[in-house]
């Protein structure tokens, strides 16, 4: 770096630690309307020497994930909550449609023994992190996932690994170095061997978690641009308007009482204890 980029540098840094300067003195000014949120050094999206992640503006990554470096990600696609993407030594390349869920972890491996390189390859609508009622937590190092492929629970996929198209891995297996998995199977244990063919429903539940994935992240990408007063409006409204169950209310004991706005008049909502006139 020389000596215009120091100096850069070190403008940057002194207009960050100005901005969180007159944050602090901002909540301070507010008094008892603080609403103070604490700021984080942790980077959502990470830059390592001359590599910088590429991400689709469609796609969803969540605040607590991190893309480090050299990692493409396609549209539609979501890095879930906790997820560690890190393209340092290698590259990372995620399709469209496809959903790295909670806590994963995707690494790549600059070369095997034989020199050959290993990047990490998932396809489109792969889901990576769930198998119908299961939870997330793969582990994918240096492998290739190919389209409409599912990754369980707590998997681990390790160096030169591949899984085809359609292919299934069980929750918690582990795939050793570079075993592949046919079309249409599901493999699981440790290590990890064939143990049935796909059935035609599981096929279609592939591409129909990814889908479900797909519209998900929507709404939580939407959610996490709210600011707080929207947030707390919306808190009110549902507040106000939800829905009591009487039946479920008495089994408990409670009474609730009606806000009068919420009242509403004989005409639009008649009494269904008066009886009709003879």
């Amino acid at each position: 770096m020389g000596t215009l980029g120091r100096a850069i540098y070190a403008v940057g840094c002194w207009i960050r630690e100005t901005g969180q300067a007159i944050d602090r003195l901002g909540c301070r000014l507010q008094g008892n309307y603080l609403f103070q949120e604490q700021l984080s050094r942790h980077r959502t999206l990470m830059n390592i020497f001359d590599k910088v992640p590429n991400v689709h503006k469609d796609a969803f990554v969540a605040p607590s994930a991190s893309v480090i470096g050299d990692v493409h990600v396609g549209q539609g696609s979501s890095i879930w909550y906790g997820c560690v993407l890190r393209g340092d030594v290698n590259s990372i390349h995620i399709g469209s449609g496809t959903n790295i869920q909670d806590n994963s972890l995707v690494h790549v491996a600059k070369s095997n023994l034989s020199g050959k390189v290993l990047p990490t390859i998932i396809g489109d609508n792969v889901t990576v992190g769930n198998l119908k009622f299961t939870g997330h937590s793969a582990v994918l190092h240096g492998c290739t996932v190919e389209d409409e492929a599912f990754v369980g629970m707590g998997a681990v996929l390790l160096d030169g690994a591949v899984v085809e198209k359609h292919g299934m891995v069980a929750a918690g297996a582990l795939v050793r170095q570079n075993t592949r998995i046919p079309c249409g199977e599901v493999w699981g244990g440790n290590p990890a061997k064939f143990l049935r063919k796909l059935t035609d429903e599981e096929v279609a539940f592939i591409s129909e978690s990814a889908a479900n994935y797909a519209n998900l992240a929507q709404v939580h990408a939407a959610e996490n641009v709210k600011s707080f007063d929207e947030i707390e409006f919306e808190k009110v409204l549902r507040k106000k308007f939800a829905r009591r169950d009487e039946e479920y209310d008495s089994m408990l004991g409670v009474v609730r009482e009606v806000p009068p706005e919420l009242i509403l008049p004989d005409n639009i909502l008649p009494d269904k204890s008066r009886k009709p006139s003879q």
